[in-house]
């Protein structure tokens, strides 16, 4: 951790170099953001509801998985660049060093920038608790978090993926963002909205259910079952296969020259 702590400072010292730089990339992440925010108010002010679930409700749901978003981009963003350090190459460096490689690939990109997202994020979710029909108790407070952080977790393992994808391909493979950006998108409301059949893909394939829809449904009242809300614990483990891709790209990893 320590070394990992000097990372951190060392990028962030970067950053600082162009404090105006800097804000304006947060200023312009918050707006990007914003405007996603801005497309649910104006659909939720006009049809008061989407399938039940108010405002209120939509927002609680969306600052969950905005938060997730956001720590995962700014923490494990290194693995959305990795396409370059295996197409020149530099990925040879990597392999001579004494250290983990997801650790160092890891470590090559923190993105501060991400704190504009990350406060829009925020407000939203501080406007959801407010205003949403939720019994807040200790027990409820540590489910929010555990759907953040298993959320996190899910998003990392993606860019996880997409990194290891490129052992195979060189290039990243753009579809990847359906399941990252995209998912930011199209999971900003409960997933019983688009039916069925996308809830159980969701649930167990790419399990964005299991930190989002199932945990939602405890804390807004709409289930009795406390395990819901344990259900987060549960999404970490889609890095497991996420992993195994990794590990066998590394294995048949070959020099693509300079």
């Amino acid at each position: 951790m320590r070394l990992y702590f000097r990372f951190f400072a060392m990028h962030l010292k970067s950053r600082m170099a162009y404090k105006k730089s800097f804000f304006f990339s947060v200023v312009g992440q918050f707006l990007t953001s914003f405007s996603a925010f801005l497309a649910l108010w104006f659909l939720l002010y006009r049809f008061e509801n989407v399938r039940g679930y108010t405002i209120s409700e939509v927002l609680l749901c969306f600052g969950v998985v905005l938060s997730a978003f956001a720590l995962a981009e700014c923490f494990f963003r290194g693995f959305d660049t990795f396409s370059a350090t295996v197409r020149t190459a530099q990925f040879d460096r990597i392999l001579l060093r004494p250290r983990s490689l997801i650790f160092q690939v890891l470590c090559e990109r923190i993105e501060f920038s991400r704190l504009g997202k990350l406060l829009q994020a925020a407000l939203m979710l501080g406007c959801g608790i407010a205003a949403a029909p939720v019994a807040w108790t200790p027990y409820r407070a540590l489910v929010l978090a555990m759907m953040i952080l298993g959320g996190c977790a899910v998003f990392a393992a993606l860019f996880l993926l997409y990194a290891a994808l490129c052992f195979f391909t060189l290039e990243g493979l753009e579809f990847m963002n359906v399941f990252t950006d995209g998912a930011r998108e199209f999971a900003a409301y409960p997933l019983d909205v688009y039916g069925p059949a996308l809830l159980k893909i969701c649930t167990f394939i790419i399990p964005y259910a299991l930190f989002q829809y199932y945990p939602l449904q405890y804390l807004l009242g709409r289930s009795s079952d406390p395990r819901l809300g344990l259900l987060p614990l549960l999404a970490p483990l889609f890095a497991l296969p996420c992993w195994a891709v990794w590990h066998i790209g590394v294995r048949k990893y070959k020099s693509a020259g300079s």
